[in-house]
């Protein structure tokens, strides 16, 4: 989870999901299943879907690039 630019709070939190390989979900769905766990101010306010996130060579998630890309 990243934060990113929001015109109304400033900054909103987004998640980046890699899901397996033939599985699908919608934003629907995990908002739903997030919500029945969290509290609403911890669930993330959006999702975006992708194949891989971007790591170094160590396997840590460059958090930069997310943000520089989406």
């Amino acid at each position: 989870m990243i934060g990113i630019k929001d015109k109304k709070r400033g900054e909103a939190v987004k998640a980046f999901i890699v899901l397996k390989e033939g599985e699908t979900l919608a934003d629907a769905d995990l908002r739903h299943f997030l919500l029945e766990r969290l509290a609403s101010y911890k669930v993330p306010k959006y999702f975006e879907f992708v194949v891989e996130l971007p790591k170094n060579t160590l396997g840590k998630v460059l958090k930069k690039v997310l943000r520089e890309q989406y």
